[in-house]
């Protein structure tokens, strides 16, 4: 038995019930006897990402930067498991500003990203199952809706900030895109940066606000309101407009609780962006563009800011900390709860139909 099994052993002779319950909605598995084999999954795709990416990234600092065999070593596995967990720490006090002209340094940490921001379903089945029309609903919604908006987001800062020379205006065209590719991972709660977001434009601002709220994928290392419950809204949008009766997307018809649980998920998330916007606001007195980017980012436990952070009091900072509590453990926990907490009336009321718009 390996060290992988044996901890994964010891983690659920650990867990009661509940807590596998949990673990199991979470994680998207069928039930609570399937997180062992889960949790082995996790540990195995864990190390051979990280254990990859601070490979390449050790030796571009080794080879690259005359770093000494140590401090190369450290800045790999640092930055590895910083950028593979979505944490978006970096070792330089301009983050990763310096490496923008590097080729070897930003795409390893923005595919780690990737990969990360994927969820390990996503990634289990995609090990099991190489052909696309068996994979599951979940996997088709996470990778449809990442590859558009890295797509989509890769054009959009690149156009959008291609003359800035405050950002990267002095780059060549290769590097110009490839920073624009960057910068559209990063919003997915990665929270890297090569240029400084003070002085984006604010088409830029609001392209990276909008991807920051929506996040990666479930149950991965990302955070935001997640890939899957915006495409999920999305569809629900387009049968509503067609006049259709079911929500349907690739062949399946759409469970209407997993609808009513995007929609609690999203507008509880809206709320809490908004109200602390607010209070920000009126406690600081700061820009809304701002405090709107900084609110989103702590709810997208994301870590991008505009400067502003540094100026902001007290009581905003405790607010900040809370935006950050509920992105991490909100959206996830509520889903869990939902599922966890559903129940059948043996009755059904008389219907109502509200005037709507």
């Amino acid at each position: 038995m390996t060290l992988a099994s044996l901890l994964a052993l010891f983690v659920t002779k650990r867990m009661g019930l509940n807590t596998r319950l949990t673990a199991a909605a979470e994680t998207k598995s069928v039930g609570p006897g399937e997180v062992r084999s889960v949790l082995f999954g996790v540990f195995k795709i864990t190390v051979a990402v990280e254990g990859t990416i601070a490979l390449l990234l050790g030796l571009r600092f080794l080879l690259g930067y005359d770093n000494s065999l140590g401090r190369s070593a450290y800045l790999g596995v640092f930055h590895a498991v910083s950028s593979f967990n979505n944490a978006g720490f970096a070792l330089f006090s301009d983050n990763i500003v310096s490496f923008r002209n590097d080729p070897f340094i930003e795409p390893p940490i923005a595919f780690s990203i990737i990969i990360g921001g994927l969820g390990f379903p996503v990634i289990m089945e995609l090990l099991r199952r190489t052909r696309p029309h068996r994979w599951s609903l979940h996997t088709k919604f996470t990778l449809l809706m990442t590859g558009i908006l890295l797509v989509g987001a890769t054009i959009f800062f690149s156009l959008n900030e291609w003359g800035n020379p405050a950002t990267m205006g002095d780059l060549s065209p290769g590097n110009k895109v490839l920073n624009g590719f960057f910068h559209a991972v990063q919003p997915r709660t990665a929270g890297f940066n090569a240029w400084n977001y003070g002085a984006v434009d604010d088409g830029t601002l609001l392209g990276t606000i909008v991807l920051m709220f929506i996040g990666g994928g479930s149950a991965s290392t990302a955070g935001g309101l997640k890939v899957t419950t915006f495409l999920l809204l999305l569809f629900a949008i387009v049968a509503e407009v067609r006049g259709e009766p079911d929500v349907n997307a690739f062949d399946r018809r759409i469970d209407p609780r997993s609808i009513r649980q995007a929609i609690a998920v999203a507008l509880l998330g809206i709320a809490a962006i908004i109200g602390a916007t607010v209070l920000i606001i009126l406690m600081n007195g700061l820009p809304l563009k701002d405090v709107l980017f900084e609110a989103t980012s702590a709810f997208g436990t994301v870590g991008l800011s505009t400067g502003i952070t540094a100026q902001l009091n007290v009581p905003s900072q405790l607010v900040i900390i809370g935006l950050m509590f509920l992105g991490r453990l909100g959206p996830a926990t509520l889903v869990s709860a939902l599922v966890l907490r559903e129940r059948h009336r043996q009755y059904r009321l008389p219907e109502g139909r509200p005037l709507i718009g």
